[in-house]
């Protein structure tokens, strides 16, 4: 059962039609190689039945294929067809086109070997079965054993008796060397087929792109969403400790409950942006995410008790730094909202400079904020944001006050 299957299993058969692919593909290479080898050995056309000129048309072709080899949808159209074709593990294989002088001399080695293997194991496949039957036939036909092949075969009794297995014969020889073949191949595209260095170094290069795409959309939602909750949840309470109270405020619960609706509104469009990327629909119309020209809109949000300086124009910033910026200080208030217990806090932007100054200061609370060994996602995120344009980003107690501090040049 285990031979069968190796000869006629469903890998097996994969890769013979594998090789059969090759062989088609290696016609054009024979018909060139024909041409030139009919005239020099004074065989006929293309299709001469003269052996040495098959022979001769055959060698020519091959190096022809090499060449060929070299464009660059060689190596993808050869690595699409073993991948479906070989039985050999996706990940094994190089993508793209090759590049460099060895992965392009690797896969002219295999598309070399595909189409010569595929061209020997293909022209095997279309006369030997034929010839086979024929032979399997021979005691069951007088015609045929009185036609060339009889008289080739001999008319001996015990031959023509020995004709159906050996006709057999023909046919397992057959199978066994395109499944021998096809194992072969299998074997060596990895190897001429898979990545070579600088394709490893674009894989990993890709890799980190697509990690760092990750991250920065993972700090968007981090810093939007996480902003918008604690700044409703610090309205919220604010309006419900005025509305439980002696004499209720209603222009201070009117104020909170608009600060809530612009809060949600702007993190829905924003939350809208990042879902947009995620899903590969590139940018939405309305931006690749709020800038410093949204800041007071942002600060109001955050609660009354939220004073902002700007010296400067914020206007001259830079698009990217102004994004970046407007995510600092969004967590900023995030954190102070998280930690500092509804104490004023200060937010200070200096764009006087060649750098963009932020400073954001509150009151240290009573008793110690309880906090994770690497600082939260949120600095963790503000540091990556400020290192990521070339600057600096530092937040600890000082002074009595709890100082985020950050300089990013501009």
């Amino acid at each position: 059962m285990r031979p069968a299957r190796a000869l006629f299993g469903q890998r097996a058969r994969l890769r013979w039609l594998h090789l059969i692919l090759g062989g088609a593909l290696f016609m054009p290479f024979w018909m060139v190689g024909s041409l030139a080898a009919g005239p020099l050995l004074g065989g006929g056309g293309l299709f001469t039945g003269d052996l040495w000129v098959q022979l001769l048309a055959y060698v020519v072709g091959l190096p022809l294929a090499a060449v060929a080899a070299l464009f660059p949808l060689a190596r993808p159209m050869s690595v699409a067809a073993a991948r479906a074709l070989c039985g050999v593990d996706a990940d094994r294989f190089a993508d793209g086109p090759a590049h460099g002088p060895e992965a392009r001399g690797r896969t002219a080695g295999w598309f070399t070997l595909h189409l010569g293997a595929g061209a020997l194991v293909s022209g095997a496949t279309l006369a030997l079965p034929p010839f086979a039957v024929a032979v399997i036939a021979l005691p069951f036909s007088p015609g045929l054993r009185e036609s060339a092949l009889g008289r080739l075969w001999g008319l001996d009794r015990a031959w023509i008796r020995a004709a159906p297995l050996a006709g057999l014969l023909m046919l397992l020889a057959l199978a066994a060397v395109a499944a021998a073949t096809g194992a072969l191949l299998a074997r060596q595209a990895p190897r001429l087929l898979g990545p070579s260095p600088a394709d490893r170094l674009a894989a990993a290069e890709r890799r980190a792109a697509e990690a760092e795409s990750r991250n920065r959309l993972a700090r968007e939602l981090h810093d939007s969403v996480g902003h918008a909750l604690s700044a409703v949840t610090l309205q919220a309470g604010a309006a419900r400790r005025v509305l439980d109270g002696d004499a209720a405020d209603l222009e201070f619960v009117r104020e909170a409950l608009t600060a809530i609706e612009e809060t949600t509104r702007r993190t829905v469009g924003e939350l809208d942006w990042v879902l947009g990327v995620l899903r590969d629909e590139g940018t939405p119309e309305h931006g690749p995410g709020p800038g410093l020209d949204a800041l007071e809109s942002l600060v109001r949000g955050a609660g009354p008790r939220v004073a902002l300086t700007v010296r400067g124009a914020l206007g001259s910033v830079p698009e990217a730094l102004s994004r970046e910026a407007y995510r600092i200080v969004q967590e900023g208030l995030t954190n102070a909202a998280r930690h500092a217990g509804g104490a004023p806090v200060t937010v200070r932007l200096d764009a006087r400079t060649e750098e963009l100054e932020i400073t954001m200061e509150n009151p240290l609370p009573d008793r110690p904020a309880v906090t994770r060994p690497d600082g939260g996602r949120g600095l963790r995120g503000i540091t990556e944001r400020a290192r990521q344009l070339g600057g600096t980003a530092g937040a600890g107690p000082a002074d009595g006050v709890w100082r985020l501090a950050v300089r990013i040049p501009r």
